[in-house]
């Protein structure tokens, strides 16, 4: 049963990418999921100056959620065409710990949003910037949530639920057995 870390990164209290994490993780077969909030992980803004009074707690406590997954899903919500500040706070404060940054974990990368594109523009710098760590990470992108998406049913659009099925597939293939 592998254990899956999920979350949306982003601090909306009704995030979409939050609904759109846990369904991936929840279609992993025999799954364990930990559902992280980034709320609560909230920290002082990353700088070296504070970096030298040490290492808050919650990062720390964000990692060690990273190290003990054997797999891990993010669903990234798109601020302006980047990531939210929530998550790459908590991002610049766990790149400050032991390497590799996301510990080696398979990933499985989404986004999501009420618009046509599916936050494709964050997608693809997330998707350059941890493919450093993960070089086969597999990305899904989920345009017009409210249209595609409903809570009981999951993905309703038959072509993106296949285009989802296709990635969660490769995702799968490389969690351990």
């Amino acid at each position: 049963m592998p254990d899956i870390v999920a979350f949306g990164a982003s601090s909306s209290q009704n995030s979409i990418n939050q609904k759109l994490a846990h369904f991936a993780a929840t279609q992993v077969p025999n799954a364990n999921i930990n559902l992280l909030d980034l709320n609560d992980f909230e920290m002082p803004i990353y700088s070296t100056d504070l970096e030298k009074e040490g290492i808050p707690e919650k990062a720390l406590a964000f990692k060690a959620a990273l190290k003990a997954a054997d797999g891990i899903v993010i669903s990234f919500a798109e601020h302006n065409g980047a990531y939210t500040t929530a998550f790459k706070n908590i991002f610049d404060w766990i790149s400050r710990l032991e390497k590799p940054i996301w510990c080696g974990k398979p990933m499985f990368l989404l986004a999501t949003s009420p618009g046509p594109r599916g936050a494709l523009t964050v997608l693809e710098l997330a998707h350059l910037r941890l493919s450093r760590d993960n070089p086969n990470i597999p990305v899904f992108s989920l345009p017009s949530f409210a249209e595609n998406f409903k809570t009981d049913e999951g993905i309703v659009n038959s072509e993106l639920r296949a285009e989802f099925e296709k990635a969660l597939t490769v995702f799968v293939a490389q969690l351990p057995e």
